[in-house]
């Protein structure tokens, strides 16, 4: 899915007061983490995930795999904080053309 760079702004912006939905824990990425994502995207269609861990390349690998795994869109990534985007079959959020 490709996202207009107008409507990545648009998902953003909607994305600034929401809270973390899922937060990984010390088991890092498990199918059963994968699954809760993947419930969280199909309900909300914008969720922010926390991956707390201080290796730079481990978080981005996780954060890749989440992206890959979920079939989601990655909008942006602040400190530990992964926003994502997957429009569900009731489309809740309207993006701008």
């Amino acid at each position: 899915m490709k996202l207009s760079n107008k409507q990545k702004q648009f998902l953003k912006g909607l994305a600034h007061p929401l809270k973390p939905v899922v937060q990984l824990g010390a088991n890092g990425l498990t199918e059963g983490v994968v699954a809760e994502i993947d419930n969280a995207l199909t309900h909300h269609e914008l969720i922010k995930v926390k991956v707390p861990t201080d290796d730079r390349e481990e978080k981005a690998l996780i954060m890749d795999a989440i992206v890959r795994e979920t079939g989601a869109v990655k909008l942006q990534v602040i400190g530990h904080t992964l926003v994502i985007y997957r429009p569900s079959d009731e489309r809740k959020i309207q993006l701008p053309k």
